[in-house]
């Protein structure tokens, strides 16, 4: 083990960034379990990480303004046609949900077929590169994330319905996946809260973010000391957090 490796310098910001997408995924996590639709997150993320690619492709410069209107833009249409087709057909929202995810993943393998680097641009959406965010993507993640908590804990969310969750969820996503990857995206939003399905109110809330937070620090620590990839190390320490939360949990409840 590389124990120089644990430089602050590097991990402070990843792991100021993986709290700063626990502040919107946990609560939304939560209620995307409990509306049964597990997998908008990969969606949402993937037809995000579309826009991105698109952006690319038609040369706009990496990581501008332009670069994270096109994501928002691709990610609200992705929650306006979320919202019509739950009206439209309830019952098969799910499944449309992995349509559209494979949907998107695969217009996105389209769009970089003909770039040469276009593996590790694939790459880089599906793992992310926390180790590398700077501050101000940082200051832009906090500012998004900031409101958006507010508007979920405040209840403006309710008020629009269908698509005011559909549209807070697209933001939150569209935010975070450019920092961390899909999969990040998808192991922050589930893992914790299913993790702590059987609890309620603010409790739930609480073990949700302390599985978060050290599956984020411990995730970081081993990846710099067995120097491997950081995003994939992190889904691997948030699944054993929860499962030995949720297994300690269980044998308290059977004691009891």
């Amino acid at each position: 083990m590389n124990w120089s490796a644990l430089d602050w310098g590097i991990l402070g910001p990843a792991f100021i960034a993986g709290l700063l997408v626990l502040v919107t995924h946990v609560p939304l996590g939560t209620q995307v379990l409990d509306r049964g639709i597990v997998f908008i997150d990969l969606a949402i993320a993937q037809i995000a990480g579309l826009g991105v690619i698109a952006a690319d492709t038609f040369g706009l410069p990496e990581g501008g303004v332009a670069v994270q209107i096109s994501a928002v833009v691709a990610a609200l249409l992705g929650a306006w046609l979320l919202t019509w087709t739950e009206r439209k057909a309830p019952q098969q929202q799910e499944a449309l949900i992995g349509v559209m995810f494979i949907l998107a993943a695969c217009a996105g393998i389209l769009l970089l077929s003909g770039n040469p680097h276009g593996g590790e641009h694939l790459k880089d959406l599906l793992v992310g590169q926390i180790l590398w965010v700077n501050t101000s993507q940082l200051l832009w993640l906090g500012g998004v994330s900031a409101l958006l908590l507010l508007a979920l804990w405040r209840g403006w969310v309710r008020k629009l319905g269908r698509f005011g969750f559909y549209a807070v969820f697209a933001l939150a996503v569209t935010a975070s996946v450019q920092l961390v990857g899909v999969y990040l995206v998808f192991s922050s939003l589930i893992i914790p809260a299913l993790a702590t399905r059987s609890r309620t109110g603010s409790n739930r809330y609480r073990i949700a973010y302390a599985i978060g937070v050290i599956g984020y620090a411990s995730g970081l620590a081993l990846s710099a000391l067995l120097d491997l990839p950081s995003g994939a190390v992190i889904v691997w320490t948030l699944a054993v957090c929860a499962l030995i939360w949720a297994t300690a949990s269980g044998s308290k409840g059977v004691q009891s």
